[in-house]
């Protein structure tokens, strides 16, 4: 008699080349969960999705009959449910920094990911990248005294950083390495992550080779 594979409680729906559900991703790696993984893009969009969620959208995270389909509220839940490692400081007041941290991240750095992405004028998506370029360049120095954002540990603000610095060859976003020695430091720790190598799906790895 053949050994039943036991199914994950958990399905996670991703996009194929998403940073917001990349980000969730790399939570569960971290926490080393059990999950179903499907990848959703414009080919293959399961129709359950739909019933699942009233956007059809992705990330879309299902926990027996919890549906979430917010990436930060995901996080936040799956830092809450299996608590080691912490991914969120102990304390209120750094929790709470940690939380403005990705706000910021969401207000100002996401939108010029979207709109490098979005088809817009070339002279728009020039002006994001140049914005982009420039934005990272001005955070670079906080990494000289601390290996983590704002953090001697790795916390979700890095979950939210990771995909979108993974992804800065393919936004066409350069950075000039001299300049930014310490912010070059900061992502060679992010990506040797045993967790961040896990999230990658295979269309992902080839964003860097």
């Amino acid at each position: 008699m053949g050994v039943v594979a036991k199914r994950s409680s958990m399905t996670f729906y991703t996009g194929s080349d998403d940073h917001y559900s990349h980000r969730v991703r790399i939570v569960l790696a971290e926490k080393g969960i059990s999950v179903d993984i499907i990848e959703v893009n414009d080919e293959h969009r399961p129709a359950e999705l739909a019933d699942l969620n009233p956007y059809n959208s992705v990330p879309t995270l299902i926990d027996r009959d919890l549906v979430l389909y917010e990436s930060k509220v995901m996080m936040e839940y799956l830092d809450e449910r299996f608590p080691h490692p912490p991914l969120l400081p102990v304390y209120p007041v750094a929790r709470a920094q940690s939380r403005l941290w990705m706000h910021r991240i969401e207000r100002e750095w996401c939108p010029m990911v979207e709109r490098i992405l979005s088809p817009g004028s070339k002279k728009e998506v020039e002006q994001a990248r140049k914005e982009l370029r420039e934005s990272l360049i001005g955070i670079s120095p906080i990494f000289e005294d601390i290996p983590f954002f704002m953090s001697e540990e790795f916390s979700l603000v890095d979950c939210c950083l990771a995909p979108i610095l993974w992804r800065l060859p393919a936004l066409g976003v350069d950075l000039p390495e001299q300049q930014v020695k310490p912010l070059m430091g900061y992502m060679e720790r992010l990506f040797a992550r045993d967790a961040f190598r896990a999230s990658l799906l295979e269309s992902e790895r080839e964003l860097r080779t």
